[in-house]
């Protein structure tokens, strides 16, 4: 008997397991969402991926405006300006009273407080820092007007503002601005957290119909030893001419700034 039951299971092979009902269900309902769902359901992923719903979209970055910093002599850069600004601008450089002309631009070009974005017409770009100085009796200094070196006068009504050089930083500009505008050197003290940057676009005063942007690095500070009174200050040459290559005598210069103390607010005294 035992022989037999042997040969019996021998012959029918392994035992497989038996598929129950509650498997054969559990399938069918698998199978039958995996099929009727057309488009995967992401809210399953968003519980497990850190990725925003709506993922935020970049600007393409375009390539094809390049800035010009210097040029080998202010003639080449009369010719670079010609075909991309119009004649009539260009000859009222330094001609327009209060204005300045193409020799004070390929300067500023040269020291690289300029730059020129390769347009028509170009875009001049300034860093400037401003130094909003505060006086006694909630006053504030502002520069009313300047002479310059052609005898013309323009008007400023703006706080010390100075074209900051490459790689300099704030507090060296505003050291820099107040030696060569206010004077001598003297002690400053830039008040905390008054620091703002700000970007305005117009066109420039100082070369008329040519546009600027201006990148405008601004502090509030306190500057011992001026006068309590409205005064006038005689400013140096802008730009050293060390061996008399550059042609400064054919830039225009500011002569002289006058300051005048303004009210800062209705409560000034």
């Amino acid at each position: 008997l035992n022989n037999a039951q042997n040969n019996t299971k021998s012959s029918l092979g392994p035992a497989k397991p038996i598929t129950t009902l509650p498997d054969l269900f559990l399938t069918a309902v698998s199978l039958l969402f995996l099929f009727s769902s057309p488009k995967p359901n992401h809210t399953l992923f968003r519980k497990f991926l850190s990725f925003p719903p709506n993922p935020r979209r970049f600007p393409k970055m375009t390539t094809t405006s390049q800035s010009r910093t210097s040029f080998a002599t202010p003639q080449a850069l009369s010719d670079w300006l010609k075909p991309r600004l119009s004649s009539d601008s260009l000859d009222s450089w330094g001609v327009k009273p209060g204005t300045k002309n193409l020799h004070n631009l390929w300067l500023e070009l040269s020291e690289g407080e300029t730059s020129l974005v390769d347009s028509s017409p170009p875009l001049r770009t300034v860093n400037v820092v401003t130094v909003r100085i505060l006086g006694k009796g909630n006053l504030v200094l502002v520069e009313s007007r300047q002479e310059l070196s052609d005898g013309s006068f323009r008007d400023r009504f703006r706080p010390l503002s100075e074209k900051m050089k490459p790689h300099e930083t704030t507090e060296e500009a505003v050291a820099r601005a107040v030696k060569e505008e206010l004077g001598s050197s003297r002690i400053v003290r830039i008040v905390p957290g008054s620091y703002r940057k700000k970007l305005e676009e117009r066109n420039s005063a100082s070369y008329p119909r040519l546009p600027a942007r201006y990148v405008l690095h601004s502090v509030d500070a306190w500057v011992e030893g001026l006068p309590e009174e409205d005064f006038v200050t005689e400013e140096k040459e802008e730009y050293e001419d060390v061996d008399g290559t550059r042609g400064l005598e054919k830039a225009v210069s500011v002569r002289k700034h006058y300051w005048e103390w303004v009210c800062s607010d209705s409560l000034c005294s």
